[in-house]
């Protein structure tokens, strides 16, 4: 049974970043990598989307293949992973 990811952010760019914390601000002493995960780049793909390895928030290209789909119905890809060995 596939489950929908945790989070879905929508955007108009292929090349995403995602450091886990882009959500959660507090004040002055924000420390983005002291709450999430490192920052990573990611890219979309012809798929239309991208999962981060980390927190598996997924980024849909909005207008793009994966964009208005059950994202529950979608495979889990990660970039770099190879869709068919998971």
């Amino acid at each position: 049974m596939n489950t929908a990811p945790p989070e879905i952010v929508r955007t108009t760019e292929t090349r995403v970043h995602c450091d886990g914390a882009d959500a959660i601000r507090g004040g002055e002493a924000y420390r983005p990598s002291a709450l999430g995960h490192p920052r990573i780049y990611l890219e979309i793909d012809e798929h239309g989307y991208v999962d981060c390895g980390y927190c598996d928030r997924r980024f849909v290209l909005s207008g793009g293949p994966a964009d208005g789909v059950d994202q529950a119905a979608l495979k889990d890809i990660s970039e770099g992973a190879d869709p068919g060995h998971r």
